[in-house]
């Protein structure tokens, strides 16, 4: 079925003829009004994209809207940039009891703490300190904060040290507690990063755990060590 509306030839000829009713006019209030409504609803799409929403959707969007877009994309990347400039730590910093609600339970939205209670004179304590001033650096939108066990946390056991508590918004998220859990003094920095990592503090680019390659090795050193059941049936036959 023809439709009456289509700018045919054949329409016109009807029309004139009265066959067809006039061609309706389109009313140009109601189409500025539509496009005016189209366009705030594309800006208003604009608006609530992030960055990453941006660039995910950046081919459904026509020509013209690549300047808008552009405008949004640098509105985000620079709300971006002031976030990551205002969230940036990079050292270890110390701190005693009476700081812990401020630098931990205050340490503002989004940010993640790594607290280590230490006591000086203990070696594993001190190589922990070395290894986060490293990580400190490596991870400077992590918040990394270290205290003499007993002066944040009274009468605090030798025992479970060194200590290390994660945070996120004041909840803690991780704990280690005592020499075992590290590994001794055999700790690596990339073993402390991918601990960490698991818990959410940092976001590491170690693939797998590096100490599974020294259990790895281990294991197998001692699978080598250990006679065959061959063998072994062989000693007995021996006797």
């Amino acid at each position: 079925m023809q439709d009456p509306n289509e700018d045919t030839e054949w329409n016109d000829i009807l029309r004139k003829k009265g066959i067809l009713p006039p061609k309706e006019v389109p009313n140009d209030a109601e189409e500025e009004e539509e496009l005016a409504r189209q366009q705030r609803s594309i800006v208003k799409t604009y608006e609530d994209m992030s960055l990453e929403d941006l660039d995910e959707n950046e081919d459904e969007f026509g020509e013209e809207d690549e300047a808008a877009i552009e405008m949004y994309r640098q509105k985000r990347l620079s709300e971006w940039k002031a976030t990551q400039l205002k969230n940036v730590f990079g050292e270890v910093v110390e701190i005693s009891g009476q700081d812990y609600i401020k630098e931990v339970n205050k340490a503002g939205e989004d940010i993640w703490v790594v607290l280590h209670l230490y006591k000086q004179g203990l070696p594993l304590c001190t190589l922990i300190n070395q290894h986060l001033s490293v990580l400190a650096r490596k991870f400077p939108q992590t918040k990394f904060l270290k205290s003499i066990s007993t002066t944040c946390i009274a009468n605090y056991p030798d025992r479970n040290l060194p200590t290390i508590f994660v945070y996120r918004e004041g909840d803690m998220k991780a704990q280690f507690i005592g020499p075992l859990v590290f590994g001794g003094m055999s700790l690596k920095v990339e073993e402390l990063e991918w601990r960490l990592s698991e818990s959410g503090a940092v976001k590491t680019e170690l693939e797998e755990n590096p100490r599974k390659e020294i259990e790895d090795k281990l294991m197998s050193s001692i699978r080598s060590s250990l006679p065959s059941r061959k063998d072994s049936d062989s000693e007995d036959e021996d006797y």
